[in-house]
């Protein structure tokens, strides 16, 4: 006879508890939205506005405040922002008491190419619109850049990993061919680099020359530096 009562006890127990915790999930999931928070990350200077942000994660014509918790999809939601041409990333979230929460990371512009219109290119090597909020400092791209993005790519990229060049990069021209001249800041030379092959060995000979003419002071007036030989560098005045 115990055992019946013991046994009857848990099984009211294991139904109280379960009515709990249903009761909690539905009152929980009538919660509507309270507050929206968006944090920029990786990119200090993000190329879209926080209204923009806003819109795509709520779009609903209502104010926040009559939006269930039950009706936001995260996932659709991160979609929306993951589209925009200026978002590289995104995360959203949302806590217990209705706060919606997400990270954004904006794509960080390379090289901008003079065109019209003109744009960017991003480090993944793909256009990017230019922004109203922001300019970004870098090289300047002209020529034939959507014949050959992949190569202007790998050349910014590791002219931005060195620290001797990358404040010196002004412009790149690329031609037909994927050749490409670079100008840098306050130099009249013409720089050529040709095919964006082998380029960290062609950028570690025109330092290596570079600082040689420096440290022997020379004042010679190039017209061309051509870095398109195997492990040489020809000069001409």
């Amino acid at each position: 006879m115990r055992g019946y009562w013991f046994g009857l006890k848990m099984i009211l127990i294991g139904g109280l508890l379960l009515f709990l915790m249903g009761f909690a999930r539905m009152r929980n999931a009538q919660r509507t939205c309270s507050d929206l928070a968006v944090q920029f990350v990786g990119n200090p200077q993000p190329f879209i506005a926080l209204d923009s942000v806003n819109k795509l994660l709520i779009q609903n014509n209502g104010p926040l405040s009559s939006i269930p918790k039950e009706t936001l999809v995260l996932k659709e939601m991160e979609a929306r922002l993951v589209q925009h041409p200026m978002v590289y990333q995104a995360q959203v979230f949302i806590s217990i008491d209705g706060k919606i929460g997400a990270k954004v990371q904006t794509k960080k512009p390379i090289g901008r190419v003079l065109d019209s219109p003109g744009f960017y290119i991003d480090e993944q090597g793909q256009p990017m619109p230019l922004s109203n909020l922001y300019t970004a400092r870098v090289p300047l791209i002209t020529g034939e850049v959507l014949l050959h993005l992949e190569a202007v790519k790998e050349l910014l990229l590791a002219v931005g990993q060195d620290e001797f060049l990358s404040p010196m990069l002004t412009e790149v021209a690329v031609d037909a061919q994927g050749n490409c001249q670079l100008r840098l800041r306050q130099e009249t030379y013409k720089l050529l680099l040709g095919p964006v092959s082998d380029v960290s060995n062609k950028l570690r000979n025109f330092k290596a020359f570079y600082q040689n003419m420096r440290d022997q002071q020379e004042q010679r007036q190039f017209k061309i530096i051509d870095l398109r030989f195997n492990n040489q560098v020809v000069a001409t005045e």
